[in-house]
């Protein structure tokens, strides 16, 4: 019985990546607007019934994918401190490995700062928040945390103040007219903010 359960279960995970899988395709192709959920599963040559076994819509399967870059970066948060790297390159290797998954899957971008708008806002008991609002800002708190405990960063800030900051680079660099990649806008805010981050040391 474990096994037959087994290889159902692993044939669902496998539908439901190569509706993901033929998602992006369509959206990279497309745009989101322009693609139906018809498009996605022709795509996948499955039926449009099973969309509905994985996603209850097309935001839905968006917010899947914005959920797999923030596994991404929890990955490479964990990993980072689990090796004792300095804060400042655990964070800073955090956002830029977001930003690039965020450039190359343009069309999550859009929804990411929706998601981040409406969790940093007075407005948002007007604007419902989408379910499963990716926890990015949960995941730079904790980084956050972690220099400010290694004396890295300057505790009498919150780590919340700070990482309202760090989160509203990628909108900043989204809507930018300056002559600089979207990567190298992200990267060159971070230096900035990393400055600012430093204890001060006050002479008497």
């Amino acid at each position: 019985m474990v096994e037959i359960m087994g290889r159902r279960e692993r044939k669902k995970l496998q539908s439901k990546n190569t509706i993901l899988a033929a998602a992006v395709s369509q959206f990279m192709a497309k745009g989101v607007r322009e693609t139906s959920i018809a498009d996605i599963m022709g795509t996948a040559e499955l039926g449009i019934g099973t969309f509905y076994n994985y996603f209850e819509s097309k935001e839905a399967l968006l917010l899947c994918l914005l959920e797999q870059i923030v596994d991404e970066a929890k990955e490479t948060s964990k990993d980072l401190m689990e090796k004792k790297r300095p804060a400042a390159e655990t964070l800073s290797a955090v956002m830029l490995k977001t930003a690039e998954q965020l450039d190359a899957n343009r069309f999550v971008l859009p929804l990411f700062l929706s998601v981040s708008d409406r969790t940093a806002t007075p407005m948002k008991k007007m604007m419902p928040r989408p379910k499963m609002a990716p926890a990015f800002k949960a995941v730079f708190v904790e980084l956050v945390k972690y220099g400010q405990a290694r004396g890295e960063f300057r505790s009498e800030i919150s780590a919340e103040l700070v990482t309202e900051m760090f989160h509203s680079i990628f909108q900043a660099a989204s809507f930018s007219a300056l002559p600089y990649s979207f990567i190298d806008n992200v990267r060159l805010k971070i230096e900035l903010l990393m400055d600012g981050l430093k204890p001060r040391h006050h002479v008497k």
